[in-house]
């Protein structure tokens, strides 16, 4: 949802892996777009790099929340190999996160846990009055994305992590991404007959391309089975959040919207 944390996670996860020596490391610089505000107006980006097998990178995106970036997050999700939802975890904003959550099923089409895996952050638990695990855990139960100890898909229910992104206050950000890329992996190598997880969620609805020679190369490949990403598109394209119309980045800035609040 809008105002979750999602750019300053991107930020602190960068200074994080860039500082320290773990299994990823950045190798570009964070690309944001954001209103004067800070606010994210478009969509953020970053790259990183495996530390351990060179040729494995992730594209790590994140998209403004607003209602009107609807068209967007369904654009960049087409082509993703793992989701992370950031929960506000402020329980004045659980209505809103559930809607987040019903969107991204929406536009995930069944494909979460079985194809997908979801990692969940519970964001801002540095602030008073915030839901808990098990708060979220029943949410996610009642839309179905939580399995019972008995069913095949049990050991892949989503991971969830209390976090606060504030860079040296930081808590979980590191581990939560790490646990996502993990779990990427070991649902590429599975697929792909190279091993992996033993537990990994079979079979997958669609027809997975031929194996590569590398397990380096499995997330790329992964990549090309679904429509890919346009950046260029991507970069031409704004939406305004109170209205929802469309423009280019040049309209966009002349736009004085009606709708918006004094």
């Amino acid at each position: 949802m809008a105002g979750s944390g999602k750019t300053t996670i991107l930020e602190t996860l960068y200074k994080i892996t860039k500082e320290s020596k773990k299994d990823i490391e950045p190798v570009e610089d964070l690309k944001k777009i954001e209103k004067a505000s800070g606010a994210t107006l478009y969509f953020d980006r970053g790259l990183f790099q495996s530390t351990k097998q060179k040729k494995i990178f992730y594209r790590v995106f994140t998209v403004a929340g607003q209602s009107s970036f609807s068209p967007l997050r369904s654009k960049i999700f087409q082509g993703a190999d793992a989701v992370i939802l950031v929960v506000d975890s402020q329980s004045m904003y659980l209505e809103d996160n559930v809607e987040s959550l019903l969107e991204l099923k929406n536009i995930a089409q069944d494909k979460l846990i079985k194809e997908i895996p979801l990692i969940v952050m519970l964001n801002k638990k540095d602030l008073e009055d915030t839901i808990n695990e098990e708060n979220f855990k029943h949410v996610l139960q009642n839309e179905k994305l939580w399995y019972e100890s008995n069913h095949e898909l049990s050991n892949w229910n989503p991971a969830i992590y209390n976090t606060c992104a504030l860079y040296g206050r930081d808590i979980n950000i590191y581990q939560s991404f790490y646990e996502c890329a993990r779990r990427t992996i070991s649902y590429h190598a599975s697929r792909d007959g190279k091993g992996g997880d033993d537990n990994f969620p079979l079979p997958y609805i669609f027809k997975p391309p031929e194996p590569p020679g590398d397990l380096g190369l499995a997330a790329q490949t992964q990549l090309k089975s679904y429509a890919p990403i346009n950046e260029e598109d991507l970069e031409d394209e704004v939406y305004c959040q109170y209205c929802g119309r469309k423009f280019t980045k040049e309209e966009f800035y002349s736009h004085n919207c009606r709708k918006s609040p004094k």
